[in-house]
């Protein structure tokens, strides 16, 4: 069983995890992130197609709204593609555990993939661009 620890909040407010609780925080956001996006989306259909009224279409309208946004759009971009190539960077590791000396790299090199997938799309959507 684990004890609970008694952190002030000077000392949690300097901690200094680096990297890895960076990707830690990200990873975890990114999850919640997507999990909120899903659930709103279907929350809007929901109310969209299953009631009929005028409030519930104020309320699917409403939501449709924000989640097609462009800040939301690029949000969600960050939160599957983030999400998607730091899970795989974890897969790796796990799966090869001699790699763990490399870790500091494994985690360069996602950032080095992901940030051209990401800026890219996300310039694009910011300047209102559609390809396609």
């Amino acid at each position: 069983m684990s004890k609970l620890a008694r952190v002030t909040l000077s000392q949690f407010l300097t901690y200094r995890g680096g990297q890895p609780m960076l990707a830690w925080l990200l990873h975890r956001i990114a999850g919640i992130g997507i999990v909120l996006f899903v659930g709103m989306h279907v929350l809007a259909a929901f109310f969209l197609y299953g009631v009929t009224g005028g409030t519930a279409n104020t309320v699917a309208n409403a939501l449709t709204e924000f989640y097609e946004s462009r800040p939301m759009q690029i949000f969600i971009l960050f939160a599957v593609l983030y999400h998607g190539i730091n899970g795989l960077r974890i897969v790796v590791l796990d799966m090869w555990p001699g790699l763990h000396r490399f870790h500091r790299e494994a985690m360069w090199l996602q950032w080095a993939v992901f940030l051209p997938i990401f800026l890219i799309p996300a310039f694009l959507i910011a300047l209102g661009i559609k390809i396609g």
